[in-house]
This record gives C-alpha cells, structure tokens and sequence, in this order.
C-alpha cells in the first residue's frame, strides 16, 4: 500500500467533524422546593443534553452538594432545600469537567471506562483525556 492510498484510507477513518457553529447551552433546572426537599423536574432532560448517563450526572451533583437524593420516573429529589442558581453552577462544573473536550472545548464527546481508568473521548479533535472518578 502506497503512502496515498494509506493517507486516504487515515482521513476516511476519521470521526466525522460537527460543521454547525450553533452554540452548546445546558438548560436551566426547572423545579420547585416541596417541604424540606428540592424537586428538579427536568434533570432527565438535562442529561440527554449533556449526553451523559442520568446517573452519573446525579452522582455528581448530590456529592458536589453534599446532600442525598434520588431519581424518579421523571425527575430528580434533593434531600434538601437547594437553590437553582447553586444546582445550575454545579452542572456547569459538570460540563466543564465530564462533557467538554479539555483539548477543543466542544461538547461532542464520550465517557469510556476501562480497567479501572475513565477517559473523555472527543469525537471531534480525537482527543482521549483521563477523567475523575466520582465515589
């Protein structure tokens, strides 16, 4: 195989780059505070935004709080009165640590784990960047 022929066949494989220029916005949480709990309604629809597994996005964010909690059916229960400026500014956080591409900074990436390492993949640059461990 000539150089040629193995240059086209590197460029073929590459991951397909995301042309559109629209900018990445993670919507707000949209919820209310019932008793001494917080009730995000929309937390499974962040998380398909983000593009990451609802549980580990709430794994993050009860740990980051300090607070237990649990998922429901179609939303999300803080153990306690939260406020949605301090829940917004922790998926940002989020975002920036497990979505963002550390290289190119856009948000078309992937979590892989293997053995006992978790890496970000961005299927744009390519690049492959191990993670934090959420325990």
């Amino acid at each position: 195989m000539d150089y040629e022929s193995m240059l086209d066949k590197a460029i073929s494989e590459l991951p397909k780059k995301n042309e559109s220029q629209e900018r990445f916005v993670i919507p707000k949480v949209m919820g209310h505070i019932q008793g001494n709990k917080t009730i995000i309604s929309n937390f499974h629809s962040i998380a398909k935004t983000l593009n990451r597994d609802v549980e580990h996005v709430l794994k993050y964010i009860l740990k980051e709080l300090g607070t237990p909690g649990e998922l429901t059916s179609n939303s999300m229960i803080v153990g306690s009165k939260v406020s949605a400026a301090r829940i917004n500014e922790k998926l940002t956080d989020y975002a920036n640590e497990f979505v963002f591409c550390p290289e190119c900074k856009k948000p078309d990436t992937t979590l892989s784990k293997e053995k006992i390492a978790t890496f970000i993949i961005c299927q744009v640059c390519g690049a492959k960047k191990p993670v934090k461990t959420i325990k």
